[in-house]
Parts: C-alpha cells; sequence; structure tokens
C-alpha cells in the first residue's frame, strides 16, 4: 500500500471516529430539533416522582476524585412512550449525605430534565413544573446524566431497550463488538 493511501485510510478512521465522538454535539442537537418535517415532538404528562429506596443502588463513576458516590434506584427506571427514560439519582457524600433527583433523558436530542429534588428535612419531593430541557455534557450538573446515557440508557440517538435492558448494560456494559 502506497504511503499516501495508508495516511488516506488513516484519515478517514480518524474522521469517522470523530464523528462518532460528536454525536451529542449541539449542532446536531439542533438539527434534530428544528427539523420542519419532524412531526412536532410532546412530552407525556409526567407521573409524580416514584417511592425511592438506596438500599440497591446501582452505582456508576462520574469523576474521579470526586466525594460523592453515584447510583441510580433501578426500580425507578422506565421508559414512556414520548421517548423520556425516567430514574430517580441518587448522590451520597462519604458522610451520608443525600442529593436525588428525579429525571427524564432524551436519547434523541441529548437532553436532561430535572422532575424533582428530594427534601430529606420534609421527606417529601420538590417539583418545578417548569424547569426546562438541558443538553448533556461531559462537564457541569449533567455530567451524571451524560454518563449514563453513553453507558447504557442511550445507542447513540435511540433507547437502549427495554428498562431490563438498559439496567443489564449499566450493570455488565456492552457487549464488545468485533
Amino acid at each position: 500500500m502506497t504511503s499516501a493511501r495508508h495516511r488516506l485510510l488513516r484519515c478517514l478512521s480518524v474522521a469517522a471516529a470523530l464523528i462518532s465522538f460528536l454525536g451529542f454535539s449541539p449542532a446536531l442537537q439542533a438539527q434534530l430539533r428544528d427539523d420542519p418535517d419532524a412531526p412536532a415532538w410532546q412530552e407525556a404528562a409526567v407521573k409524580p416522582p416514584p417511592t425511592f429506596s438506596t438500599d440497591q443502588l446501582l452505582a456508576f463513576d462520574v469523576s474521579a476524585g470526586t466525594a460523592l458516590n453515584y447510583g441510580i434506584d433501578p426500580k425507578t427506571l422506565s421508559v414512556g412512550e414520548d421517548g423520556v427514560v425516567r430514574y430517580v439519582l441518587v448522590a451520597r457524600s462519604s458522610s451520608g449525605a443525600l442529593n436525588v433527583l428525579y429525571q427524564g433523558l432524551r436519547c434523541q436530542t441529548a437532553e436532561v430534565k430535572t422532575y424533582g429534588r428530594w427534601n430529606n428535612n420534609a421527606s417529601s419531593w420538590n417539583v418545578n413544573a417548569k424547569e426546562a430541557w438541558q443538553e448533556l455534557s461531559f462537564s457541569g450538573p449533567t455530567r451524571p446524566a451524560m454518563l449514563l446515557a453513553r453507558a447504557g440508557i442511550c445507542e447513540g440517538r435511540t433507547i437502549n431497550g427495554s428498562p431490563q435492558k438498559i439496567l443489564h448494560t449499566l450493570k455488565h456494559g456492552r457487549p464488545e463488538t468485533r
């Protein structure tokens, strides 16, 4: 193989990797949201946050060196007919303090929405009906949702199947492709 041809193949493989990595880019998100031929998406009425437990959280890593341990309660994970995966996310500090969120994730647009925050003192949910969808990012407050999406909730821009399949993927990782 000539060196020019070898360089071209190498450049094409790097370009393909970059395109797949940038699958959650804001520009692509805007294209998906602003497609005039697509039917208007309508979010389903959101039920009150489910009862959750911290006893059997499905843990996942958010950042090395963080003082918080993250997990979702597997019993709260659901896939809505509106294309939103909903779950209860728990962040626990080393002292035992909890930050609990009821969230929805849209794979198609790479967005997350927080429907409610658990109030430990009142043992009840604080729900904000006006909460807006936020773009997923590897930094900032949407990082845990981004990592959940990449770890098994989403398969690119689609939902990774049923709640059982999503939980299996989150627990065991994605099958290796050859």
